[in-house]
C-alpha cells in the first residue's frame, strides 16, 4: 500500500506539470488567433477562459485528492 501512495504523490507534480502546460498552449493559440484581429466576439474570449479554466480546474481537483 505504501508504494501506491508514494507513486500517486510522486506522479502529481508531473500531472501538474502537465495541466499547467496544457493551459498555457490553450492561452498561447487563443491570443494568437485572436491578435491578428481588431475585434473580437466576447463569446470567443469566453470560450477560451472556459477551456483555460476546465484544465485548471481538473488540476486542482487531483491535487486537492493527494
Amino acid at each position: 500500500m505504501t508504494e501506491v501512495l508514494d507513486n500517486e504523490v510522486l506522479d502529481t507534480p508531473a500531472k501538474a506539470d502537465s495541466s499547467i502546460r496544457e493551459a498555457l498552449d490553450l492561452i498561447e493559440k487563443g491570443l494568437g488567433d485572436m491578435s491578428e484581429r481588431q475585434i473580437v466576439p466576447t463569446s470567443e474570449v469566453a470560450d477560451l477562459l472556459l477551456d483555460v479554466r476546465s484544465v485548471l480546474a481538473k488540476l486542482d481537483a487531483e491535487v486537492s485528492t493527494n
